[in-house]
């Protein structure tokens, strides 16, 4: 089994800035790509930033230059910074891992979610 637990959502201010940490954790393989997704009620879930494991990135063109997305290799982790946040980036944020569980067997997990709100 694989689990993906995310860390640091919550409530901040317009103009703000948050961290989240997304930690990758059971019968892994190798991981290709991890990223982060957001959702909001009614709206189809949307990619935020995606980071591969030799480090290249990826990302929507509404968070470019005010997110960055970083990653651990050792820790099977990955992060997104956001900064200079905007109440339209209130959503649940999902972390996503693009990984094997054996040499032959690849899938897509997701995290549970984690809340965002911006709002003053």
């Amino acid at each position: 089994q694989v689990q993906l637990v995310e860390s640091g959502g919550g409530l901040v201010q317009p103009g703000g800035s948050l961290r989240l940490s997304c930690a990758a954790s059971g019968s892994i393989f190798s991981i290709y790509a991890m990223g982060w997704y957001r959702q909001t009620p009614g709206k189809q879930r949307e990619l935020v930033a995606t980071i591969t494991s030799g480090g290249s990135t990826d990302y929507a063109n509404s968070v470019e230059g005010r997110f960055t997305i970083s990653r651990d290799n050792a820790k099977n982790t990955v992060y997104l910074q956001m900064n200079s946040l905007k109440p339209e980036d209130t959503a649940v944020y999902y972390c996503n891992a693009d990984l094997r569980t054996t040499p032959r067997v690849r899938n897509d997990y997701w995290g549970q979610g984690t809340q965002v709100t911006v709002s003053s």
